[in-house]
């Protein structure tokens, strides 16, 4: 179904007959649940330190597993942030989060696998293109510095590519 024969659709039901099936949307899809929870009652920062927790698990999980470093949990979150319409400097926050806990670990353990070095800079390169478009650069300049030091001073694979990216924002 298209958008325009779904309006028509909306056009002709009475205002009762589309709250019931708004309602009935709410009832069955989970997304929708949360989508209108946090509409209605946007707790950014509840929803921000859900977020820092899961992420921060997949790198320090709870109890004696294993770390898994997912960075698709961490894109799962974001992800919601944006079609939640979040705040873009909270939002910003959880991008470089993710990083920075990485890098935290990555500092504590030596890591072999070259995709999460790869992806990491994946993660960079969209968290500084997103606080470029939304305005927020000079907020995160320090964070951002950082983060490119680090993996300078870590001796990452893709170090250049970080401290080159960063110049480029920067300047």
């Amino acid at each position: 179904m298209s958008k325009r024969e779904l309006r028509k659709y909306l056009k002709e039901l009475t205002k009762e007959q589309l709250e019931d099936q708004i309602v009935d949307l709410y009832n069955r899809f989970k997304d929708v649940k949360e989508y209108y929870d946090f509409a209605f009652n946007p707790r950014e920062n509840e929803l921000m330190e859900q977020c820092r927790f899961q992420i921060s698990k997949e790198y320090y999980p709870v109890g004696s597993r294993k770390a898994k470093m997912r960075r698709s949990v961490a894109q799962k979150w974001i992800k919601k942030l944006i079609l939640f319409d979040a705040d873009a400097s909270l939002l910003a926050d959880v991008m470089f989060f993710n990083i920075e806990i990485a890098q935290t670990f990555s500092g504590e353990h030596f890591i072999r696998q070259e995709s999460f070095y790869t992806s990491l800079y994946k993660s960079y390169d969209e968290a500084l293109r997103f606080v470029s478009e939304k305005g927020v650069l000079t907020e995160f300049k320090g964070r951002i510095e950082k983060i490119a030091g680090d993996a300078v001073d870590q001796k990452w694979p893709n170090r250049k590519a970080f401290e080159d990216l960063a110049d480029l924002y920067l300047q």
